[in-house]
């Protein structure tokens, strides 16, 4: 039985009028991607089956991105993913959230006169892995090569080139920057390729 292709077209994405697509973008069909013209998408990035990406706000993609299946981003107030980042299955992005402390109303259908919470700019570095089903909350800087592993909540900002794990997030130890090099090569090749 064929059920036919399972990422979109390059024509459909274009049709999809997002604020920018680069090349060699797979988006698997069984995905919900709302206020695509706020989206920015750079080159070779794959979004896996039943994330949903809401960029009510801003979404902004680098390149050399994976988003695995089932991850939820809600860029309300602007989430930015730098180039060689990944999400694990599960993971979970909130630039706005409601207020849990009993001063306003909760969920979207009492307007913004009455409710909301904590809001501000999720921003991912370069090279930064979030492990499955982690949680990332509003105003969170993660630096540049950091990993969290899974089931980590993130609620402040990580320093660069460590490794995180817990609820919340504690520092465990440094990463590893050899994947520094393997970016190098990657990108030589690519270059010598398109050279060509």
């Amino acid at each position: 039985m064929h059920l036919g292709p399972s990422f979109y077209e390059r024509e459909e994405l274009e049709k999809a009028c997002f604020a920018q697509l680069g090349e060699n973008v797979l988006i698997k069909r069984i995905c919900g991607l709302f206020f695509t013209e706020n989206m920015e998408i750079g080159s070779n990035v794959r979004i896996d089956d039943f994330s949903i990406l809401v960029a009510s706000g801003y979404l902004k993609i680098g390149s050399y991105v994976h988003i695995a299946s089932h991850c939820y981003l809600a860029g309300s107030h602007g989430i930015e993913m730098g180039d060689f980042s990944g999400l694990a299955p599960g993971v979970k992005i909130f630039s706005g959230s409601d207020d849990y402390s009993g001063e306003k109303l909760t969920n979207p259908t009492v307007g913004h006169d009455n409710g909301g919470g904590p809001h501000g700019t999720v921003r991912l570095g370069r090279h930064v892995i979030i492990g499955t089903n982690s949680v990332i909350l509003p105003k969170v800087d993660i630096g540049e090569g950091s990993s969290a592993g899974a089931l980590t909540l993130i609620t402040k900002s990580l320093a660069p080139w460590g490794v995180y794990f817990g609820s919340p997030a504690r520092r465990l130890k440094d990463r590893k920057k050899d994947l520094l090099k393997l970016e190098e090569k990657l990108l030589a090749d690519a270059a010598n390729v398109k050279a060509l």
